[in-house]
C-alpha cells in the first residue's frame, strides 16, 4: 500500500477526476446493459444536444440515466483535457471547475453548447496576449450560459444552419466577455459568494435577455424534473462519497488533522484547501459534505433528479474550494427554517436546489458565525425563487445569481456593525 501510494503522490486528485469519468461511463454502460438498449444511448445523447436546456431541464427524466451518465463523462472528461492540455494543477479550484461542469452535465451542459464560451476565453487570452491557462477557470466555469447557445438556435428567426453559427458567436462573445465581468464581480461581494461566475453569467444573461425580448424574441423558462427517490442512484451516491473519504483517509496518512484545519477555515474566496490543507483532507471533506447534501434530501422527501444529483457534486467538487460541514450546515438550515414561513415547502425542486446550492454563501457563516449563516440561508430561499424570471431559466448558476446580492445586502450591514461594536467596546475600556 505504501509503494502505491507514493506512486501516485501529487496526482491524487488527478487520478480521482478520471476515475470519476470512468464510472459516469461505467454507471452508462451499466444502464444500457440492463435496458437492453444500447442504441439509446447514442440517440439520448443527440436529443440533449438539440433540445432546449433552459432551467429546468433535468437529463434524467428527459433520455433517462444512461444517455445522462454519458452526457457527464463527455463533459467532465473534455473538462480534465483542458485543464491537464494548458498544465493546471489539481487544486481546490480546479476540482471546483471540474465537478460544476460534471453536474450540470446532468441538466443543461453538453459537449456541444460548452464549446463556444471557452473558445471565447481563449479569443479574450489571446487579445491579450496571454495563455489561456491564466483564464482557464473562468473558461470552465463561464458555461453557465451554455444553454443560451442553444435557444439562440431556436430564437432567431433564421434558418437552422445560420441561427447555430450565430448562436456559437454569441458564445464566443459570452466566453470573451466573461473573465473581465467575473474579476470585477468578486469585489462586489468580496469574496462571499463562491459562486461568483453565476453572478456575472446572470448580469449578462439578464442584458442578454433583454436585448433578445427588444427584438420580441422571448424565452420562457421551463420545469421537467424526475421525481422520487431511486434507490440505485442513492447508494451510488453515497458509496462514491465514501469512495472519497476512504481514499482520502489513506493518502492523508490515515491522519485527520488537515480535515480538522478544514473546518476551522471561514472558507471565504480564495480557500483553497487542497493547497492549505493537502489533497487527502480535502477528498475526506469533499466526501463529507456530499453525504451531507444526500441526507438532507433524503430528510425532506426530496428527489434524486438530474438539478439535485448535479448539485450535489457541484458542491461536493466546491468542498474543495470553501465549503465544509461547519460553515455550511447553518446556510442549509435557514434554507430549511424558511419553509416554516414562506409559501414554499422543503420538497419544491427550486427550494430543493436552494439548500444545496446555498453553500456558496457557507463563507458568511464561516465568518461572522451560526446566525449571519442562518439569516444568510434564509434570504437566499427567497431572493433565487424570484431571479430565474430575470432572465428566461437561461443561467444555470441561478443559485449563485441570487447568492451574489444576498452577500451583496449582508455583508456592509454586518461589517458596519461589527465595526460600531469594536468601537463602543474600545469606548467602554
Amino acid at each position: 500500500m505504501g509503494k502505491w501510494l507514493n506512486r501516485i503522490s501529487g496526482k491524487e486528485l488527478k487520478l480521482f477526476s478520471i476515475f470519476s469519468v470512468v464510472l459516469f461511463l461505467a454507471a452508462a454502460v451499466i444502464v444500457a446493459f440492463a435496458a437492453g438498449d444500447w442504441k439509446g444511448l447514442a440517440e439520448g445523447v443527440w436529443l440533449i444536444v438539440v433540445s432546449r436546456d433552459a432551467l429546468i431541464t433535468d437529463y434524467f427524466e428527459l433520455v433517462g440515466y444512461g444517455a445522462a451518465f454519458l452526457n457527464a463523462a463527455f463533459v467532465l472528461g473534455i473538462s480534465i483535457a483542458l485543464v491537464v492540455s494548458q498544465k493546471i494543477p489539481f487544486t481546490g479550484p480546479t476540482m471546483a471547475a471540474l465537478f460544476i461542469n460534471a453536474g450540470y452535465a446532468l441538466w443543461g451542459k453538453n459537449p456541444v453548447n460548452i464549446i463556444p464560451v471557452i473558445l471565447g476565453t481563449a479569443l479574450y487570452a489571446k487579445t491579450h496576449k496571454s495563455k489561456l491557462s491564466r483564464y482557464i477557470y473562468t473558461a470552465l466555469f463561464g458555461t453557465c450560459l451554455a444553454p443560451l447557445l442553444t435557444e439562440l438556435v431556436y430564437l432567431f428567426p433564421f434558418g437552422q444552419p445560420v441561427n447555430f453559427l450565430l448562436a456559437v458567436a454569441v458564445g464566443i462573445f459570452i466566453g470573451f466577455v466573461m473573465p473581465p465581468l467575473s474579476m470585477h464581480t468578486a469585489s462586489m461581494h468580496l469574496g462571499y459568494n463562491l459562486f461568483n461566475v453565476g453572478f456575472s453569467g446572470g448580469i449578462l444573461a439578464f442584458a442578454i435577455v433583454c436585448i433578445l425580448r427588444a427584438f420580441g424574441m422571448e424565452s420562457d423558462s421551463v420545469l421537467i424534473w424526475k421525481e422520487g427517490q431511486n434507490i440505485y442512484i442513492g447508494t451510488g451516491l453515497f458509496l462514491y462519497f465514501l469512495i472519497a473519504i476512504v481514499f482520502g483517509f489513506l493518502i492523508s496518512g490515515r491522519k485527520i488533522g488537515g480535515l480538522k484545519k478544514i473546518m476551522g477555515r471561514p472558507g471565504r474566496a480564495v480557500a483553497d484547501f487542497v493547497l492549505m490543507d493537502g489533497a487527502g483532507a480535502t477528498l475526506m471533506n469533499m466526501g463529507l459534505v456530499g453525504i451531507v447534501c444526500e441526507l438532507y434530501i433524503l430528510l425532506v422527501g426530496g428527489d434524486f433528479s438530474g438539478p439535485i444529483v448535479g448539485a450535489v457534486l457541484a458542491v461536493f467538487g466546491f468542498s474543495a474550494f470553501g465549503v465544509h460541514i461547519k460553515n455550511y450546515l447553518p446556510v442549509l438550515a435557514g434554507v430549511y427554517l424558511s419553509t416554516f414561513f414562506t409559501v414554499f415547502s422543503p420538497d419544491t425542486p427550486g427550494i430543493q436546489l436552494a439548500a444545496v446550492f446555498s453553500a456558496g454563501l457557507a463563507p458568511i457563516a464561516g465568518q461572522f458565525g451560526v446566525l449571519a449563516g442562518m439569516i444568510a440561508g434564509f434570504l437566499h430561499a427567497a431572493v433565487v425563487m424570484c431571479t430565474g424570471q430575470m432572465y428566461g431559466g437561461l443561467n444555470l448558476y441561478n443559485n449563485g445569481f441570487s447568492a451574489g446580492w444576498v452577500a451583496i445586502i449582508m455583508v456592509p450591514v454586518i461589517e458596519s456593525f461589527m465595526k460600531h461594536f469594536k468601537e463602543r467596546k474600545r469606548e467602554n475600556k
